[in-house]
């Protein structure tokens, strides 16, 4: 910038101040470099007499890199008053700048001008007109345009694709895919495989990953990160250990966010030792790695051991951020840690001066509850300095359930469906708490308060991965081609274990009304078919992983603890809140979830 400022003197003193060419470079230079040159480029654009297009984009792209893009509308409208024409550089600028100020009556205006200047054919400029559109939700006029186009670019495909995506129209973002030529390239591929696992449709987008190998579309980072996702939301182990070999083989770049998806899946896959396997082979550990290792920890209850790994952080002199205290509460809350997480929660902010927020009280409030203290419980949600939200409320609500505090069970229950009326498992949680105080009345008119808002409770189901191909069982299910095999080895298991003292939880099946459907027999809900299939399916001594979308019931729950110690087998449960691993009759959460 010194430099830079004594060509500028040379430049005033030779006359050239009117050469647009000269002073343009001056102005890019510093409107591209350190923040605060900026304010250098501005003196110097006031001093230049008549400024052409070029010059005034440079202006305009300083705001916009810098976040002012109120600044880059502003530096349009006085371009237009002093008769300067735009060219091809100046929509994509100021289209960008009325996508990140969300000032949509500018963005019409300018979309007219793209029309009125003869520039609705120049591809990135209709580019950054659909991109706009899909910020405003416009997405008809982000079609219109898109519609009008003659030639259409992967950027064009691709922004109508996540478009559609981006507000939940997964199935039109589908559509559009499909009418693209067939040269689709891995940027689009990873555009609706991204749409289909960020809407929870894990299948789908395993056939879509399919379909990408067979057109012998190259693997790329963001691809594989995205199936990555889609391996965690499934629990698909082998899917996700043959992406990892695939990323080594082929020297895929390693990045932060990469690594962090493969130490995420091994760890909501049940695989933790694999996880810190990747975790410790990492050259560099930002801190969303260290962050996805405590809270992969947290969830297989290994409370002590995310508490030394946080202190390993601290010694290797990487700054926690609030993500990091959320994982970190949370792994005390699953081990019973009550005073290491009290001090945790103080420690936040008197060590590294980081605030709570709902997340970390929900923590706590979760924390208490389960301990047993929900008073204590209870006047920390009264304190809070922000309105508890459904989470912190459901946390105390679940607590009430488990320690059977009907009163205040009853008066969180109410203000949580108030708070959370689309949210089926509000109801029935209050329901189980009428239910186990026999207040049959109560239960009634919960789930006729369900019926009449049209809230239906989220199906159970679980799955389990064997030979690389994913299984999905819902309670009392049939659709399995192997049902008949399935449904006998459930009674073998069962009977097996009866002389091992399992007693079926009757009583929980007249009054648990949440995690199955109560009309389906007890031995035949989901988790317990994916475990017979597994027996089924695998050799002595291997290791079953199985994934649940809800808790897991108590009767599941001491049924899967003897079948381990039955048949010699460690099985790993994930349900809806952590991690069970089940083994010579023990589970891991030592009956504490």
């Amino acid at each position: 910038m010194a430099e830079l400022k004594q060509f500028h003197s040379q430049i005033i003193k030779l006359g050239l101040l009117a050469d647009n060419y000269v002073m343009g470079r001056v102005v890019k230079f510093c409107s591209v470099s350190k923040k605060d040159n900026l304010r250098y480029a501005l003196k110097v654009f006031d001093t230049i007499p008549n400024p052409d297009a070029f010059i005034y984009n440079t202006i305009m792209r300083g705001y916009l890199q810098r976040n002012l893009p109120r600044n880059c509308i502003l530096v349009y409208s006085e371009m237009l008053q002093e008769f300067v024409l735009p060219n091809n550089f100046t929509f994509p600028c100021v289209l960008g700048a009325c996508c990140d100020d969300y000032a949509i009556e500018e963005g019409k205006q300018i979309h007219a001008h793209v029309l009125k200047l003869g520039f609705g054919l120049h591809g990135v400029t209709q580019n950054s007109l659909i991109h706009m559109y899909v910020n405003f939700e416009s997405l008809e006029e982000a079609k219109r345009v898109f519609d009008k186009m003659l030639k259409r670019d992967v950027v064009s495909w691709t922004s109508l694709i996540n478009g559609f995506a981006k507000w939940g129209f997964v199935d039109e973002a589908l559509k559009v895919f499909e009418l693209m030529p067939k040269e689709r390239n891995s940027i689009v591929w990873n555009a609706i495989i991204a749409a289909y696992v960020h809407s929870n449709r894990f299948h789908e987008a395993f056939s879509l990953f399919e379909r990408m190998k067979e057109e012998d579309v190259v693997l790329d980072k963001y691809v594989a990160a995205s199936m990555l996702s889609a391996c965690t939301g499934l629990g698909s182990l082998e899917q996700g250990k043959w992406i990892h070999c695939y990323i080594e083989e082929n020297g895929i770049e390693l990045d932060s966010k990469l690594a962090t998806s493969i130490i995420d899946m091994y760890c909501k896959c049940g695989y933790l030792e694999k996880a810190f396997q990747v975790f410790n082979g990492l050259h560099y550990r930002g801190i969303s790695s260290w962050n996805c290792m405590i809270g992969g920890l947290a969830m297989h209850g290994k409370g002590k051991a995310a508490i030394e790994l946080f202190k390993e952080m601290e010694r290797k002199m990487v700054p926690p951020d609030n993500i990091t205290f959320v994982n970190l509460l949370t792994a005390c809350a699953h081990s019973r840690l009550v005073e290491e997480g009290r001090y945790y929660f103080q420690y936040m902010t008197e060590a590294h001066g980081i605030e709570p927020r709902i997340e970390h009280y929900g923590c706590m409030v979760d924390l208490l509850g389960r301990a047993g203290m929900l008073e204590e419980a209870r006047k920390l949600t009264d304190e809070m300095p922000m309105n508890p939200d459904e989470s912190v409320l459901g946390a105390l609500l679940g607590a009430c359930r488990i320690h059977k505090n009907m009163e205040l069970g009853e008066q969180i229950g109410k203000r949580l469906i108030n708070l959370d009326p689309k949210n089926s498992g509000r109801y029935v949680l209050l329901a189980n708490i009428y239910a186990n105080a026999g207040r049959w009345e109560d239960v009634a008119n919960v789930r006729k308060l369900m019926n009449d808002r049209g809230v239906k409770k989220t199906p159970g189901f679980s799955v389990i991965e064997l030979e690389g191909v994913v299984n999905e069982f819902t309670a009392g299910g049939r659709a399995h081609p192997e049902a008949k095999e399935i449904y006998a080895k459930v009674d073998e298991m069962l009977e097996g274990i009866r002389p091992f003292g399992y007693v079926p939880d009757t009583e929980g099946v007249l009054h648990e009304l949440e995690e199955e459907e109560t009309e389906n027999p007890l031995n035949h809900h989901s988790e317990k078919l994916a475990m017979a299939l597994g027996l089924l399916k695998t050799k002595p001594g291997e290791t079953l992983r199985i994934s649940k979308n809800l808790r897991v019931c108590k009767d599941c729950h001491q049924a899967s603890k003897l079948i381990s110690k039955v048949y010699k087998r460690e099985i790993i449960v994930r349900d809806r809140n952590r991690f069970h691993h089940f083994k010579m009759g023990e589970c891991s959460c030592e009956d504490y979830w």
